[in-house]
């Protein structure tokens, strides 16, 4: 599959499908395509419906077809940010937030991810129940904001604020981290907990979450 990434801090990815390539999209990701792609939608079976329910996507997805000749298919972000493609390995699968995810080639793999320590899930809020990507091929999810990368060696680690955790390799161990200090916790702004990543691999931090931009405009908004 070939594909552009256009637009700027307001990017669309536009796929190019040779006849019977598929892309598969979450649902609502498709801004326009050619009028000689099928689609077909699916839920993967129960289990991965549920899962993508609980990291925040639909629980259906959009699978296109190019029939009869080549096409293309565009997706655009839902929000000012990026858009990245990975190339997914069977050596090498990824762990994206649950609402990042716009598409992929059908032979990515996509399952709910389930952080090994309760705590995690528990405390780390929403995006905790994350995706991951595996299988082969091209995949694509969006940032919001700007994307930073990090790659970690072994042992090293950081400490980040939740929404800003965007993807992630599978080698990397993630945790909560209690902020220290009653005052910290009251008036510190930071809420309670933040999350530890600790390499080696691969962290993409995007620098504007979307749930910081509306938090930042609701003082602006007018009531009807």
């Amino acid at each position: 599959m070939k594909y552009e990434i256009k637009g700027g801090n307001l990017p669309v990815v536009i796929c190019k499908l040779a006849e019977n390539e598929a892309i598969v999209c979450e649902g609502g990701s498709m801004s326009w395509m050619s009028d000689n792609l099928e689609m077909s939608t699916s839920g993967g079976g129960l289990k991965k419906g549920l899962g993508r329910m609980f990291s925040g996507d639909n629980a259906f997805q959009n699978t296109y077809v190019a029939k009869g000749g080549p096409g293309f298919i565009a997706l655009a972000s839902s929000f000012p940010g990026t858009i990245n493609a990975v190339q997914i390995t069977p050596e090498r699968p990824m762990i994206v937030q649950g609402s990042a995810f716009l598409g992929s080639e059908k032979s990515v793999d996509m399952n709910a991810y389930l952080q090994k320590k309760f705590s995690v899930g528990a405390l780390g809020g929403k995006g905790f129940v994350m995706q991951k990507l595996s299988g082969s091929g091209i995949a694509f999810y969006e940032i919001s904001g700007h994307g930073i990368e990090y790659n970690l060696r072994a042992e090293q680690s950081i400490i980040v604020e939740t929404g800003h955790l965007v993807a992630m390799d599978t080698t990397v161990n993630i945790d909560i981290v209690v902020v220290q200090g009653l005052k910290n916790k009251l008036v510190g702004g930071e809420g309670l907990t933040n999350i530890k990543l600790t390499g080696p691999g691969r962290v993409i931090l995007q620098t504007m979450p979307i749930a910081n931009l509306a938090g930042a405009v609701a003082p602006y908004m007018v009531n009807a």
